[in-house]
């Protein structure tokens, strides 16, 4: 049952968190093949000056692996003691 878990800055819209969230879900239950009702989406707001300890280093730096989409912003991933050896 997919989850997703958008993490942003503050400011967007009621209407466009609902947007993104229609599109995501058409797209998960299209490509993904599940019925509507095996989806749920939500929305995590984080402060800018938060961004890198809440969300850059846990989700994107340390899961850099896992990730399908790279940002263009920050570090890349980090070196862990197998890379470093």
């Amino acid at each position: 049952m997919p989850h997703v878990v958008v993490k942003l800055y503050p400011g967007k819209s009621d209407v466009q968190k609902r947007d993104l969230s229609v599109a995501l879900v058409s797209d998960i239950t299209r490509i993904l093949n599940y019925g509507d009702e095996a989806v749920s989406v939500g929305f995590e707001e984080i402060q800018p000056d938060q961004w890198f300890s809440l969300v850059y280093d846990p989700d994107i730096q340390r899961r850099w692996s896992t990730l399908t989409k790279v940002p263009g912003y920050g570090p890349g991933p980090r070196a862990t003691n197998k890379d470093e050896g």
